[in-house]
């Protein structure tokens, strides 16, 4: 899987997928430090202890590198940022039951743009597996010869 490059510039206003989200009832907003062990807890469950441990990077800066999609108390799905790497988007990913009803993209949006804001030109999203998603919702193209890119550490390969 490549690493795709997001013009951060170009980022299209994320505000009407978040109003989308919140009229289905899913707020999309920046995780609080109190919620951490909860947050890792479901992408562990949910997806990997990498990402888990990826995502605890997260909640070591004030405010939080990460933002979550939740309803009636429940964590549906979440995106950090700046945790792998600087200027590295991810991971990210919503519950499988919950796929496919734009919590995705209110996630990926709300967290680029808050990249932008503090002054990247560009975002890095590692990895990445869904690439037709991230080509629709930020514009994101594959960087030529990436694969496998930071992700073929040693110890990763063990």
């Amino acid at each position: 899987m490549p690493d795709l490059l997001v013009k951060l510039y170009e980022l299209p206003d994320g505000a009407a997928a978040v109003a989308r989200a919140a009229q289905a009832g899913v707020a999309v907003r920046r995780a609080n430090s109190w919620e951490k062990r909860v947050v890792v807890d479901f992408v562990e469950r949910a997806f990997t202890p990498a990402w888990a441990a990826e995502c605890e990077v997260a909640f070591g800066s004030v405010p939080p590198r990460c933002f979550v999609a939740v309803r009636d108390g429940g964590v549906l799905g979440f995106a950090c940022h700046d945790t792998t790497r600087r200027n590295f988007f991810g991971p990210a990913g919503v519950a499988p039951a919950e796929q496919g009803k734009g919590i995705g993209a209110a996630l990926t949006l709300a967290a680029l743009a808050t990249m932008r804001e503090a002054g990247y030109a560009y975002a890095i999203v590692g990895g990445a597996g869904p690439e037709a998603f991230y080509a629709r919702v930020c514009g994101a193209v594959a960087i030529t010869g990436s694969t496998p890119g930071i992700y073929d550490l040693a110890l990763m390969r063990k």
